[in-house]
């Protein structure tokens, strides 16, 4: 990369007279004197004078858009941009609306691969640079590991947040979060929508279970503050979510608006730890969660919205004053109440900096230029948010050099330490919650011959495949004859059929649990593989409480690994051939399914092999 497309390690702000002070400042605010952070403080004030009211309101949002390249997309992507925000490529959506950040998704085609990644970076700071007022972009993803991860192979993923929970390590969750967030900041990506500091304390969650680290507040603080540690002393800015707590929910907040019950009481014993914990090592972003919260705000109004939960509490209480962003504006549990013309302003005025992915731009950029021209909104309000924004790009150094290399990505992303990393981290979490015969560790003498069956849930990008050709591989690698056979989440009468006639002659059967339910029809695959009476193992490959579901079926050993993604699913696998003791504790407790008030698994559980081999 060339010079002209890429400039060196100068400021910037060095374009402007306003950002002649910034740029001579040292280039580690974090350990400039006071003297120097007011001078940062002020240059960067003089910088927002500078500009117009529309590229003021463009800093506010965080926009998604299609494509791998910030100026040649493909075409297919250049038609969803023109359907969906009105401009071809990322580099005219910068250009009409100024906007502060992009968002990365893979469904968007933003993530193909590290270095197309860090080009489409470059060029989005290109553009960034080119604009009247040059100011570089803050680019985010959802890179939580586990079940969300939005960079796949052959960037390391990690073991997701309930995996590290059931592995009880905060060293472990912090050089976790450091390596992520490591290979992030070398695609160009700086903020990253991770840790989860929700609390899942509600089996029946449907959105965060295993994206939060467990049950218990205290040690779900304890990783929490270790992520946060680790992603931001890899130079990235972490973001705790949801607040005030989406733990406690049996409704999803991108199809609907749930409440939570909690008394304030209990929102103090339950929900805040972590995000006490979170604001105490530094974090430099929040997501709030579109939630309503009746103990803490009785308008009824989701806490995405409400100035009583996000000034009164999280500002004022709290004492928190980085950078607030929405959770994603085109989820239904913010768009209930109000038009999404009101949405972007009431965020505003509820005390947020960050209007996440609206999802028609052009309405919610001129619904808040309008709001400022009214009155509604004064520009000091919008200005407050800009500046946290802008000290926010100014500490991770964007305004320093914004740019990454090719030779960055090479150096970094996926490299062998890191592999090797992922892989010890992953072998302290795999549970075992049974074994009443004791089949485990399985032998090459006695159980040379596996099936493995069950469900491929889609996988993230960058797994080798789906979960039970993860395994089976996995399997034949430790010396196993493995066989690979995907029955799916809802597995039909002829599929169940096929497999257990696939059972036939097999020494051990493993079946993959997605979820298990009192009505799933994986109940009756597990029950009749059983049937067969060769030996049958289940694996949980998402939520743990699966187990219950399954107890009495005569299954003769169940695991968790808390995701399918690869890490977790070869972890699994070491552990069952003897490769590896399980070392993994719940970090949740498994409920009886025909008593949900009794525990039949409590928090701390998971079973040893002490040392045994076969």
């Amino acid at each position: 990369m060339s010079d002209r497309t890429t400039p060196s390690r100068r400021s910037v702000l060095a374009a402007t007279a306003a950002g002649a002070a910034v740029a001579a400042l040292a280039s580690s605010p974090a350990h400039a004197s006071p003297a120097d952070r007011g001078a940062t403080r002020a240059g960067l004030k003089r910088l927002i004078s500078r500009m117009s009211l529309e590229e003021k309101v463009g800093q506010l949002f965080v926009m998604r858009v299609y494509g791998h390249s910030a100026t040649a997309p493909d075409q297919a992507d250049i038609d969803a941009n023109l359907r969906e925000i009105g401009v071809r490529t990322a580099a005219e959506l910068i250009e009409r609306y100024h906007v502060g950040g992009i968002i990365y998704f893979v469904w968007a085609h933003n993530t193909r691969d590290p270095h197309q990644i860090a080009e489409l970076s470059n060029g989005i700071q290109r553009a960034g640079l080119a604009q009247p007022t040059p100011v570089p972009l803050l680019i985010s993803t959802d890179q939580e590991h586990g079940i969300v991860a939005r960079v796949g192979r052959p960037a390391t993923l990690m073991p997701g947040a309930m995996a590290l929970g059931a592995g009880g390590s905060r060293s472990d969750a912090r050089k976790a979060a450091r390596i992520a967030g490591t290979e992030l900041a070398a695609m160009g990506i700086r903020q990253n929508y991770a840790p989860v500091a929700d609390v899942n304390v509600n089996p029946a969650n449907p959105v965060i279970g295993v994206r939060s680290f467990g049950s218990d507040p205290q040690a779900v603080a304890g990783l929490v503050a270790s992520q946060v540690r680790g992603y931001q002393g890899a130079g990235i800015a972490a973001t705790s979510k949801h607040f005030p707590g989406h733990g406690d929910t049996v409704s999803d907040s991108h199809h609907s608006l749930p409440t939570i019950h909690h008394s304030r009481e209990e929102w103090e014993e339950l929900d805040a730890p972590p995000f006490r914990a979170a604001i105490a090592a530094g974090i430099r972003s929040i997501m709030t969660a579109h939630i309503v919260v009746p103990a803490l705000d009785p308008s009824g109004d989701p806490a995405t919205l409400s100035r009583p939960i996000l000034t009164g509490m999280l500002r004022e209480e709290l004492g928190y004053d980085g950078v607030v962003v929405t959770d994603a504006l085109d989820m239904a549990g913010v768009r209930q109440k109000y038009g999404d013309d009101r949405v972007p302003v009431l965020a505003l005025k509820a005390g947020c900096d960050q209007l996440l992915n609206p999802p028609n731009l052009g309405v919610a950029w001129n619904a808040v230029l309008q709001a400022v021209r009214s009155g509604e909104l004064t520009e000091q309000r919008i200005e407050e948010s800009i500046l946290r924004i802008l000290l926010l790009k100014y500490e991770l150094g964007l305004f320093r050099n914004p740019f990454v290399t090719p030779g960055g990505v090479d150096r970094t992303v996926g490299k062998p330490s890191h592999l090797a990393a992922a892989d010890r981290i992953a072998a302290e979490t795999t549970t075992l919650l049974a074994d009443p015969a004791g089949l485990l560790p399985l032998s090459l003498r006695g159980h040379r011959d596996v099936l493995v069956v069950g469900a491929d849930p889609a996988s993230p990008s960058g797994t080798t495949g789906p979960p039970t050709g993860t395994l089976a591989k996995a399997f034949t690698e430790a010396g196993f004859t493995a066989t690979a056979l995907s029955t799916g989440i809802t597995p039909t009468a002829a599929r169940i059929e096929q497999a257990v006639a696939a059972a036939a002659g097999k020494d051990v059967v493993v079946v993959g649990t997605y979820n298990v339910s009192s009505t799933s029809p994986q109940r009756t695959l597990v029950s009749r593989l059983v049937a067969t009476g060769v030996p049958v193992v289940t694996v949980a490959i998402r939520n743990p409480y699966d187990v219950a579901q399954l107890t009495g079926a005569g299954v003769a050993a169940s695991l968790a690994t808390y995701s399918w993604t690869d890490v977790e699913l070869r972890a699994a696998v070491r552990v069952m051939t003897g490769g590896a003791d399980p070392r993994g504790r719940l970090p949740v407790p498994v409920q009886r399914a025909d008593d949900p008030a009794r525990v039949l698994y409590p928090v701390g559980h998971g079973l040893s092999y002490r040392g045994t081999r076969r």
